[in-house]
């Protein structure tokens, strides 16, 4: 129970922070600080309930580690409830600060009208291939051979990263639950375009698991 507290916690304060800064912060501190919002939020939380639950706080991260044998099934269909309920959560709290000056709550989408206006194809496969690589990283930098002293500052700054490169792309999701939250509340076409950033990102985790798995990538 403990872990599945964490998970919860870990992503509603991702969403919370996350999105918060894209709504809150916006042009003030632009796609630069949306991103640091991002990645510094991973940083704080692995080091917070990493500990207790390995901070996945994600759901693609939990089905890569899943496949890459680190943990059970019925343990990530856990995981995966805690981080949904969590990121919902997070959102709802974003939405009671906000009021009526919310606008979309931070949620992910593509096409017309949408950041960059990028097509479906460039947001599928941005979202599977940013996902694998931030699995990727996760999974490697948590393995046995690795120094967990810096694992959550590897992580964090990745998602840093990742944010420079796709934010204009689909506002980045490389996470199911962080798109939930947000698309659920928001509803509208972030709700219609929902089931990208839930198969995309999750096929991204499968791919980073599988290499792992497969002792493509070795720790």
């Amino acid at each position: 129970m403990n872990k599945l507290i964490a998970e919860f916690f870990g992503t509603a304060v991702l969403v919370l922070i996350g999105c918060g800064a894209a709504v809150l912060g916006g042009d003030a501190i632009g796609q630069v600080g949306i991103a640091f919002a991002f990645g510094l939020a991973i940083v704080a939380m692995a080091y917070g309930i990493g500990p207790i639950s390995g901070c996945h706080v994600n759901p693609a991260v939990s089905l890569g580690a899943y496949l890459a044998g680190r943990m059970p099934l019925n343990e990530m269909i856990q995981y995966w409830i805690a981080q949904f309920a969590g990121a919902l959560v997070g959102a709802l709290i974003l939405l009671a600060i906000v009021g009526s000056n919310a606008s979309g709550l931070g949620s992910n989408g593509w096409g017309p009208g949408y950041l960059g206006e990028y097509s479906l194809l460039s947001a599928l496969i941005f979202e599977i291939v940013f996902t694998a690589i931030f699995v990727v990283v996760i999974l490697g930098s948590t393995g046995e051979k690795a120094s967990p002293h810096f694992a959550g500052l590897a992580i964090g700054l990745t998602l840093v990263a990742i944010h420079l490169v796709g934010i204009q792309v689909t506002g980045v999701s490389v996470n199911p639950a962080r798109s939930f939250g947000p698309a659920v509340l928001a509803g509208g076409n972030a709700l219609v375009q929902l089931w990208l950033f839930i198969v995309a990102p999750l096929v991204g985790g499968a791919i980073g698991g599988a290499l792992f798995r497969f002792k493509i990538l070795k720790v």
